[in-house]
């Protein structure tokens, strides 16, 4: 019939967060018919609403990497430093943290660094082409993220510029005088920084996740809101996915459900090693004029972005699971730390917890699943879930259509924990 939508094949997204939505619409956009299903509603309290919200193209470096081992259990003991633990979780920790620490030679470090920056490099076009069709005119700000630190752990500070210099990441490093001139707010203890100009933030991620929903809805996906229970395989490959309240039966199906998804990936016995770094956040509002962008201070592990709802502080790397409840003292912590910088902030709110799906080498799974051919995984980007977001959608998009690529996904399949 004229006009008629001719669709490729029906595809099964399990996330409605910024990789799920993403993934969606790359999708739709090809013509496929697309559901995605999710339990929770898009953008409530998931890591798309309370990230930093940072677009850092340059965030190459992860934290496998040799000097942090050294540093960790002096981590461990600052009460204001990044990096805690709920000691009832060690024990499931333990395999996780034994792989991470092979993870953390040079050659791997620079392994790492290379295929993360090969995405990287891409994630803000991609991006450009989504905003394309949305309004973000007011949510995204293009005035680059500064990092500074004191006169501690110099030689991890020159280790993070020499990477960045062998990739050709655009970098600025500052004079404690320059630090001023950008953001003279600051306490100045500072000994010295870096600006990455190219860097963007975003002034509400709910807003931008919900408008690229909308778009997914305007082009005809579709967004149940169940909770998936499981997924299982018809005779001929096709995947079942059973919510609470029914089956749906697709041709291909994606897991992009961050933290939550290794409970999926189990169930089709595949071994990955999905972890979950738990991090929080507080406001404080009325305080705009304080930042005119995000600044990250390197030897506390917390950072500050101005947003809509205020100065949104984040931060600190607790492992403890999914299930442990939230940590007054990591609050606590990301408050003190915020007024050291800004002695003038009084009252916080909005506390929140939320979890980072990551991997031992700290790189995400991209690709198809080991044990079935139509079954598609985008998720475990640690840190950096919201800038690869639009990036990632595209690759998956591209496998599930068949389209050749110039790059080299090879280093993000999950066939790698074998």
């Amino acid at each position: 019939m004229s006009g008629e939508v001719q669709f490729k094949s029906s595809v099964g997204v399990i996330g409605a967060g910024i990789q799920g939505v993403c993934v969606a619409l790359n999708l739709i956009k090809k013509g496929f018919k697309v559901t995605i299903i999710d339990r929770d509603e898009p953008g409530e309290s998931s890591a798309s609403y309370g990230n930093a919200g940072h677009f850092s193209p340059y965030a190459s470096l992860s934290m496998n990497r040799p000097d942090i081992l050294i540093d960790v259990p002096a981590m461990l003991i600052s009460t204001t430093g990044p990096l805690a633990l709920k000691w009832n979780y060690v024990p499931k920790m333990i395999p996780w943290f034994l792989k991470f620490i092979k993870n953390c030679t040079k050659n791997k470090m620079m392994h790492t660094a290379k295929y993360m920056h090969q995405i990287l490099d891409l994630a803000l076009p991609a991006y450009d082409e989504l905003f394309q069709e949305i309004d973000v005119s007011h949510l995204v700000e293009n005035k680059g993220i500064i990092y500074f630190w004191n006169n501690k752990d110099l030689k991890s500070r020159e280790l993070e510029k020499n990477v960045r210099d062998k990739l050709g990441i655009e970098q600025k490093l500052l004079t404690p005088h320059e630090i001023h001139d950008l953001e003279p707010h600051i306490k100045q203890i500072y000994h010295g920084g870096v600006l990455y100009p190219s860097a963007r933030h975003a002034r509400n991620p709910k807003k931008i996740l919900l408008k690229l929903l909308e778009l997914f809805i305007k082009k005809g996906g579709k967004l149940e809101k169940q909770n998936v229970e499981s997924i299982s395989f018809t005779s001929d490959e096709k995947p079942v996915i059973k919510t609470d309240l029914k089956f749906y039966k697709f041709d291909k199906a994606v897991i992009a459900c961050g933290a939550f998804s290794k409970k999926f990936t189990d169930q089709v016995d595949e071994k990955i090693p999905l972890d979950t770094e738990r991090g929080y956040h507080v406001h404080f509002k009325g305080h705009d004029h304080l930042l005119s962008r995000p600044v990250i201070f390197l030897n506390r592990g917390f950072g500050i972005t101005p947003m809509e709802q205020g100065l949104r502080v984040v931060g600190t790397v607790e492992f403890g699971g999914l299930n442990n409840p939230a940590s007054k003292k990591r609050i606590l912590n990301l408050v003190n730390n915020a007024k050291y910088l800004f002695p003038e902030l009084k009252d916080h709110y909005d506390e929140w917890l939320g979890f980072r799906p990551t991997l031992p080498d700290f790189l995400p799974v991209l690709g198809s699943s080991k044990n079935y051919k139509n079954l598609y995984y985008s998720f475990g980007h640690h840190h950096l879930g919201w800038t690869l977001g639009a990036i990632s959608g595209k690759i998956i998009a591209g496998m599930i259509a068949n389209e050749n690529t110039n790059l080299d996904l090879s280093a993000y399949n999950s066939k790698r924990f074998i």
